[in-house]
């Protein structure tokens, strides 16, 4: 007997056991339908999950519903936009829920909620995003019958490593919740109860613009009151801690259908001043557990009220302080005589009444103290601000009272006196005269060291003079690095850039006997790209970017004796700079550099990703040397140039992008330049070009050239230089130059050169004296030299066919010329004897012979052989003799000729 039971108990257990072993794979499916159809029918928005799992086991006797990648994504008119995402859920409850159908609600016992992101915006419409219970009429199209969906009856619930974003475009508010824990315990199952919860977070607040709390941390351990009858929320025993603040509060916040109603105090627990210090964020006030504090802080308040569309709760906060003082145990200063009196109050629930009054705010550091008044009324409406600063204060005294960052070395002496009164309408419809701001502010031997700035930051002297228009920089004496600088001006609008996100606007004088661009270029980390697996960043993280201010709207007279840029050095600078909408406008730009002047005007731009620029510039008696040494500009626009020794003048027009060091960008570059060489001096060991085309061309000597006077002018875009033709003279010898360059130094110029006939030799000028004629005399011979190759390894190429031809050509058309002007003197001479007297045929056959033989000597001459043995036996041998000659006198001139230039291009000459 007792065998069979434990057989019917084993065969019911196994049951029970594979039961809750299949259950989740049949029960899986229909948990994920129910969960998604529930939600999607109760909301006007998009949810969804990734998986959903169930257990049986490890909650036994009840089941575990997890969801993973949880989203619940708007529609319109937030289209696309997460409301809330969770990495996953954890739903716990009994098991009979999991089998009861798709419109019975189910019962929750707790809840885990991990890693979420719930994303509440307002619009300017005020349209919330969380806006989404569908009305009851598309509700009723969705479901056959009334549905609770699910009701809680938790013993508990946790959130962890949560964000709560609230953007609120409509009325500028920010609140944003970091990194929340909270978990609570309760049976809400009851109509009554307590809900024991724990919270900390960080918290973060700005209205308008204005920080009010910014990462700040908070903790919250509250024992509430639950009535869900009611929709009440009592503090039955509460305590809560802002950065290292206590505070403690009571009271209850009611839901009802229309508004909601609140009724809670709060104060601090004691009144140690210990209470001032835990205000401030502990990564600035550091450990106070060992400060020495004297007097006493109070903060306390009170809401109570409505809130609707129409209402906040009516509220005042008091904060107190009287004869405090405190000392940190490592610093050697006391800060004395702490007086603090503050109201933050609204009486009539309207949100724009609220105020701020602070009657007294003072403090003592040694002989020095400081004091606050101030007014500020309409707080949510136009704000209206009438405040006084009053003090003297040695700023080093704060770092040996408090301890501030370490970075943050302050020194020097502030002086201030400074009343103000405005309203926010004023400031934001720019009506400035409304407003009134007097007062002076100086400081002295003041010097900023901070991660932003290269080097420290010393200003000998600081005077500032406020009027209801203006603010007037009288001076601002100082220096950084190697710059020195001094500085006046006015500021048009400082209440506008303050409040209103307006630029600076605003003119200065800028007087500076050295100003060093480098001082003022900041490292700036790029974004590293991980190039293998020990994370090697790419070559160019962590360059120097320069950006212009996007704040400034103003104009800066400059006066500068010696300005640094790069390996350059400038002297004398003045001009104007107007930098606005992050560009920098140059006007009247004189300066003096690498021996000569210049002149210059153009335009910088930061404005996108890679800065731009457009310049023209006047260069005056530039040291060509110095030039090419300092400019990588000129080495690639001229590389000829550089082997040039004196002055030149040019006018250059170029734009293009700029490098991260304000650098050109050679290979974006465009533009043009006119210049002009004021000597001629040229270096030997720099003229590779020169020397290469000299030694092709043996008749020209490298250090008798004449660039002097030279004037060229020259385009380049896309790495490209074209050269405008242009002429040079080698004594007699003219040379026209043309072609052009790459920026990667290779050469495609071409030089063709009139050679005049007396460079050629004796072996012409005993041809040319035998023609015997005037125009002779200025007989030139064209040589083209074709250049390629790099400019430091040139390739020089010779080319003879159109001197060749030239030569060729001229010497035949003139001895043409004089062979037919002696037939017209003999067919004078001719004429004549036959007026003159009777002649015969036989007469006139031997003048046509002596003329032919005339030619045949001239022909026989320039070409240096003897001439022709004629046959005497008959016309017709004659006849053939005078046909046949000239085309071979014109080769055999051809030929001498080649020979001639070949012996002038450097080549031996062709043995005759």
């Amino acid at each position: 007997m007792k065998k069979k039971i434990f057989k019917i108990f084993g065969i019911v257990f196994l049951v029970v056991i594979v039961t809750l072993i299949a259950a989740p794979f049949f029960l899986k499916g229909k948990i994920a339908d129910i969960i998604k159809n529930k939600v999607n029918h109760s909301v006007d928005a998009t949810f969804d999950f990734s998986d959903a799992s169930l257990s049986l086991f490890s909650s036994f006797p009840n089941a575990k519903v997890s969801l993973e990648n949880i989203s619940l994504v708007n529609k319109s008119p937030f289209e696309g936009d997460t409301l809330f995402s969770s990495n996953s859920i954890e739903l716990e409850m009994s098991i009979k829920e999991l089998f009861k159908d798709a419109n019975e609600p189910i019962a929750i016992k707790s809840l885990t909620l991990d890693k979420a992101l719930l994303n509440i915006l307002v619009n300017e419409k005020e349209e919330a995003n969380y806006d989404i219970s569908k009305g009851e009429e598309e509700e009723s199209t969705t479901t056959t019958e009334e549905s609770s969906g699910f009701s809680f009856s938790m013993d508990s619930y946790a959130i962890t490593s949560t964000d709560i974003n609230y953007i609120d475009k409509s009325t500028g508010i920010s609140l944003l919740l970091k990194d929340i824990n909270h978990s609570g315990s309760g049976d809400l199952s009851l109509a009554t109860s307590e809900l024991d919860t724990h919270t900390d977070a960080i918290v973060s607040f700005a209205m308008d613009s204005t920080n009010y709390l910014d990462n700040n941390k908070i903790k919250l351990d509250a024992i509430v009151g639950v009535d869900l009858e009611k929709s009440k929320y009592t503090f039955l025993k509460n305590k809560a801690v802002i950065n290292q603040l206590p505070l403690v509060f009571n009271g209850f916040i009611q839901v009802n259908e229309n508004n909601q109603e609140l009724d809670i105090t709060f104060k601090t627990p004691s009144s140690d001043f210990k209470n001032f210090l835990a205000l401030i964020p502990e990564v600035y006030s550091k450990d106070i557990g060992n400060v020495k504090t004297s007097g006493d802080f109070t903060v306390e308040g009170a809401f109570n009220g409505v809130v609707d569309d129409t209402h906040i709760p009516k509220f005042n906060i008091t904060i107190a302080s009287h004869n405090a003082s405190f000392k940190y145990p490592d610093l050697p200063k006391t800060v004395q005589d702490i007086n603090i009196d503050v109201a933050i109050n609204n009486t009539s629930g309207i949100a724009e009444d609220t105020y701020v009054d602070i009657k007294k705010g003072t403090f003592r550091i040694d002989e020095d103290t400081f004091s606050i008044v101030a007014n500020v009324k309409e707080l949510m409406g136009n704000t209206k601000v009438n405040a006084q600063l009053k003090g003297i204060m040695n700023l080093a005294n704060i770092s040996k009272a408090y301890p501030v960052p370490s970075d943050l070395n302050l020194k020097g002496l502030l002086n201030a006196d400074i009343n103000t009164a405005f309203d926010m309408a004023s400031v934001e419809q720019e009506k400035y005269e409304n407003t009134k701001t007097q007062g002076t502010l100086q400081l002295k031997d003041f010097v900023y060291k901070s991660s932003e700035v290269p080097n420290p930051v010393e200003l000998n002297s600081t005077s500032v003079t406020f009027t209801p228009k203006t603010v007037t920089l009288n001076t601002l004496e100082g220096k950084t690095g190697k710059t020195d600088f001094k500085a006046n001006g006015t500021i048009d609008n400082l209440l506008g850039f303050m409040f209103n996100d307006e630029k600076v606007e605003g003119n200065f004088n800028l007087n500076s006997n050295t100003f060093a661009l480098n001082d003022f270029m900041v490292g700036e980390e790029e974004v590293e790209s991980v190039t293998s697996e020990n994370k090697t960043p790419e070559p160019g993280s962590g360059e120097e970017k320069i950006k212009i201010p996007s704040f400034l709207d103003c104009t800066i007279n400059a006066d500068a004796k010696t300005v640094l840029y790069d390996n350059l050095t400038l002297t004398n600078v003045k001009g104007s700079l107007k930098i606005k909408d992050e560009k920098a406008t140059l006007n009247n730009m004189t300066s003096s550099m690498l021996g000569g002047k210049v002149g210059f005007g153009g335009e910088v731009s930061t404005k996108q990703d890679i800065p731009t620029f457009a310049m023209q510039l006047d260069l005056d008696k530039l040291g060509i040397a110095e030039t090419f040494k300092s400019l990588e500009l000129f080495k690639v626009l001229a590389p000829i140039a550089s082997a040039l020794q004196g002055k030149l003048d040019s006018n250059i027009e170029i734009s293009g992008n700029l490098t991260n060091d304000f650098t050109p960008d050679l290979g974006s570059i465009s533009g043009n330049v006119l210049a002009e060489l004021l000597s001629n001096d040229i270096d030997p060991n720099k003229a590779k070009l020169l020397s290469s085309l000299t030694n092709n061309l043996n008749f020209i000597k490298l250090d008798e050239i004449d660039l002097k006077g030279l004037k060229t002018a020259l385009t380049f875009e896309d790495g490209k230089v074209k050269v405008k033709p242009f002429s040079i003279n080698y004594q007699d010898i003219k040379v026209n130059v043309s072609g052009g360059h790459n920026f990667d130094s290779s050469l495609d110029y071409k030089a063709t050169l009139d050679v005049p006939a007396k460079y050629l030799g004796s072996e012409v000028t005993s041809l040319i004296s035998k023609i015997d004629d005037s125009s002779l005399e200025n007989l030139t011979i064209p040589v083209t030299a074709n250049i390629g190759g790099l400019y430091n390894s040139p390739k020089v190429s010779t080319d003879m066919t159109s001197g060749i031809k030239s030569l060729t050509t001229k010497l035949i058309d003139i001895q043409k010329q004089k062979l037919i002007n002696k037939g017209k003197d003999k067919a004078k001479d001719l004429l004549s004897d036959v007026l003159g007297g009777s002649t015969s045929e036989n007469d006139t056959t031997q003048t046509k012979d002596k003329t032919k033989e005339g030619v045949k000597e001239v022909l026989g001459g320039i070409l240096g052989g003897s001439k022709q043995k004629e046959s005497s036996e008959g016309s017709s041998e004659t006849k053939e003799d005078s046909t046949v000659a000239p085309k071979k006198d014109e080769d055999v001139i051809k030929e001498k000729a080649k020979n001639i230039l070949g012996g002038l291009l450097g080549g031996k000459k062709k043995e005759e």
